[in-house]
C-alpha cells in the first residue's frame, strides 16, 4: 500500500476529532511500548510475560519494515492503538500468509479505533500481495473475536490449552481471512 492511501479518517474520537491511521515511525516506539506492556502485565491477549524495553520496542519496530507493516491510531498527537502484520510461520511455503495483531488503548476501546486499524491493516495486506491473513487470539477475548468476524474473519480452529498464563490454561482461536 502507498503511503497515498494514508490517512484514514474516523469521525469519533476521545477529544472529538478525527483519527488517523498512518505507517508507525521510530518516534512512535514508546507509545507502542507502553500500550502493549499494559497487556503483557495485566491481561492474556498476548503470550508474553515480560514487558519490553524501550530497546527491544524499536528494534522490534524496526524489523517490521517494508511488507511487515505496522500502523498506529492518532488522535490529537497521540498514539492510541497499533496493528501489525508479522510472518505467520517461517517456513518458505507460507510466505503469502501473515499474522495480525491489533492493541488499542483502554480509554478508546469500543470507539472504532480497533476497527480503523484492522480495516487498513487488511488493505495494505492485500496491497502488498499476500493471499490470506490469519488472527490467533485468547479464546475468551470476546472483543477480539467480534472485530475480526466483523471485518470478515471466520474461526478455522481452536487450539486448547496451548498457552499458560497467570495460572490458567489458555485456548487460541484460529481466524482468517482470504485477500
Amino acid at each position: 500500500m502507498s503511503r497515498s492511501s494514508f490517512p484514514t479518517r474516523r469521525r469519533r474520537g476521545r477529544y472529538g476529532g478525527p483519527v488517523e491511521i498512518r505507517l508507525a515511525r521510530t518516534a512512535d516506539a514508546e507509545a507502542i511500548r507502553q500500550i502493549y506492556n499494559v497487556e503483557v502485565t495485566g491481561s492474556t491477549v498476548t503470550f508474553d510475560l515480560v514487558p519490553r524495553s524501550s530497546e527491544d520496542q524499536v528494534a522490534w519496530l524496526e524489523a517490521r519494515s517494508g511488507a511487515m507493516v505496522v500502523l498506529v491510531a492518532e488522535e490529537a498527537g497521540e498514539i492510541v492503538g497499533f496493528a501489525s502484520l508479522s510472518p505467520y510461520k517461517d517456513r518458505p511455503a507460507y510466505a503469502t500468509s501473515v499474522e495480525d495483531s491489533v492493541y488499542v488503548r483502554a480509554d478508546q476501546r469500543g470507539t472504532g479505533v480497533g476497527r480503523a486499524l484492522l480495516t487498513e491493516l487488511i488493505a495494505s495486506a492485500g496491497a502488498r500481495g499476500f493471499h490470506t491473513v490469519m488472527a490467533r487470539i485468547v479464546g475468551h477475548h470476546e472483543a477480539s473475536i467480534a472485530l475480526h468476524r466483523a471485518v470478515g474473519f471466520e474461526t478455522v480452529g481452536i487450539e486448547r490449552e496451548v498457552g499458560r498464563k497467570f495460572g490458567q490454561w489458555l485456548d487460541v482461536m484460529i481466524m482468517q481471512r482470504m485477500l
